[in-house]
């Protein structure tokens, strides 16, 4: 699959509808209760690019991006303005934010995730995609040096240190991210007096496995 570390114009995207969405089976028994599962062990985020333009500038710029993917051809990063760091959106980035996994003295490399808690119940997102240099990790709550302890892979989300971890110590991180996506269309159909009128093309935006 082609994949363009590129980000999508974040001041386009802003403004943008979106979010995630999931797939659920459901079959009613003859009892009248019901039976629910899901294929999907992850969600997959959905949103409309087209909502974000404001001007005939900000059109051109969408279409040179859209040309430069070759429509659904290649994939591209996108920035998540409602979800796009480890804390909550009003906090700033901390090496505590996220546990990324613990310890065992012989493992030196940990996928980056994001917990979602709601009572007793949560998910675990992976983060495949961190921005470069605003990711943060710890070892025991001690904060750690990007460069000489530790890499982060920006296109995997996959940091690496130079020494594994002692064994029950706690691995955490905190970083921002964007969501892999691609151009959910080949098409895509401006009007230069409907956008005039305040007429906006609908981009679809959808993302993909990566």
């Amino acid at each position: 699959m082609g994949f363009h570390e590129i980000r999508f114009p974040a001041n386009l995207s802003f403004g943008s509808v979106g979010g995630p969405e999931r797939r659920t089976e459901i079959v009613t028994l003859a009892n009248g209760f019901e039976e629910r599962n899901t294929p999907w062990d992850h969600s997959r985020r959905r949103y409309d690019a087209g909502v974000g333009l404001r001007s005939l500038d900000d059109v051109e710029r969408l279409i040179a991006f859209f040309e430069a993917r070759r429509g659904q051809v290649y994939g591209f990063r996108w920035k998540d303005w409602s979800d796009f760091k480890s804390c909550p959106a009003s906090k700033t980035v901390t090496a505590v934010d996220q546990i990324i996994g613990t310890g065992d003295g012989k493992t030196v490399s940990f996928g980056l995730v994001k917990t979602y808690r709601s009572g007793g119940a949560e998910y675990v997102r992976p983060i495949v995609k961190p921005v470069a240099g605003s990711v943060k990790v710890a070892i025991a709550r001690d904060d750690k040096v990007e460069g000489l302890e530790f890499t982060v892979d920006p296109a995997t989300g996959v940091v690496t240190f130079s020494t594994p971890p002692d064994t029950g110590t706690v691995v955490s991180a905190g970083f921002e991210f964007d969501v892999p996506v691609r151009f959910d269309t080949d098409r895509i159909q401006t009007s230069v007096a409907s956008f005039q009128a305040g007429d906006v093309p609908t981009v679809p935006v959808v993302e993909v496995r990566v």
